[in-house]
């Protein structure tokens, strides 16, 4: 053995150290909680660490906010498990821990819980395992690559990230099809490009650049562009690039509104149109997200809830009132 495998810290402490660094909530109890125990604390976790996320499940059935309480629950703890370690081993060990508590919940015998909670929620809508193990994978994924050289590239990794989301929301709803879901898959590559290109210069501060390494190459973009924050004429050419390409994925995916119910319509269209307001940011400051990250003010979100709704409430915005902060 050598003397550098020697000192490498063995799985049980690699877990030991990264459970520590995350909350204690989201450490696995010896004992299962109760299904009621499971939802509330999913509902807390969903409500306490996502603003806008008791928005979004007002216009859904309150017999379905539990389900989307675990949903959620299960994808903020697992990209946390990923991304606020500060440790690739530890995240690494996290992650394949919590791959085995999946498992364990598709075989009945889950303790931690969001894994209770999850339970039923799987058997109420029928989800498939690989939808869920999909997201593990995209957090995997983000340990070891960290450049990406095409396009590609750069969406077969959104269709582990990103994509698993919008067709767990179409199983919770009871709406899954293969049209459905590849519609739905626009829409969701689509958010999750806005989002790299909103937070450019917060990835690269993170060592990832999601920018695909051959479109940076045609326009004459380097990684030293990026890390001295100035967004050259160049660097401008390729966000607008970037930036239609999204912006015709989110186009691709609008077809899919109309084809679900009021309820989770309404809902898609405020996704998707928080996604064009923030591609919309991104041109309102000439394609420069390195000197300042493009935001959507709350304003500009409960204008966009409103308008989803159909408008109905949009003259009070105009009148100048002022919106309850809750609500925005």
């Amino acid at each position: 053995m050598t003397a550098t495998a020697a000192h490498q810290p063995d799985n049980e402490t690699l877990l030991a150290r990264g459970w520590a660094a995350l909350p204690a909530e989201y450490r696995i109890p010896e004992v299962a909680p109760t299904l009621e125990e499971a939802r509330t604390y999913c509902q807390r976790l969903a409500e306490s660490h996502y603003e806008n996320f008791h928005v979004a499940t007002w216009f859904l059935p309150r017999s379905l906010r539990p389900h989307f309480h675990a949903i959620y629950a299960y994808c903020r703890i697992s990209d946390d498990l990923g991304d606020e370690v500060g440790d690739k081993a530890q995240a690494l060990a996290l992650l394949h821990q919590w791959g085995h508590e999946l498992d364990a919940c598709y075989e009945g015998r889950a303790r931690h819980p969001v894994f209770v909670a999850l339970h039923e929620t799987i058997r109420a809508c029928s989800i498939p395992k690989e939808t869920f193990a999909d997201l593990l994978t995209a957090f995997r994924q983000d340990q070891i690559i960290t450049r990406y050289a095409s396009m590609q590239d750069v969406l077969g990794y959104c269709r582990y990230s990103a994509n698993p989301v919008g067709r767990l929301v179409l199983y919770a709803c009871g709406e899954q099809s293969e049209e459905k879901f590849q519609l739905s898959d626009a829409t969701c590559s689509a958010l999750q490009l806005a989002n790299f290109w909103q937070d450019v210069r917060v990835d690269f501060a993170k060592g990832r650049v999601y920018l695909p390494l051959d479109d940076m190459r045609r326009f004459g973009v380097t990684e030293a562009n990026i890390a001295a924050g100035e967004a050259t004429p160049e660097f401008r050419a390729l966000l607008r690039h970037e930036v239609d390409y999204a912006r015709s994925l989110f186009e691709q995916g609008l077809p899919l509104i109309g084809m679900v119910s009021r309820e989770l319509a309404v809902d898609l269209d405020l996704f998707s149109r928080g996604g064009l307001e923030i591609l919309r940011a991104i041109e309102r400051q000439d394609y420069d997200v390195l000197s300042a990250r493009p935001a959507i003010s709350n304003r500009t979100k409960l204008a966009l809830a409103l308008r989803a709704l159909g408008g109905k409430a949009l003259p009070f915005l105009r009148l100048g009132a002022r919106p309850a902060r809750k609500a925005a």
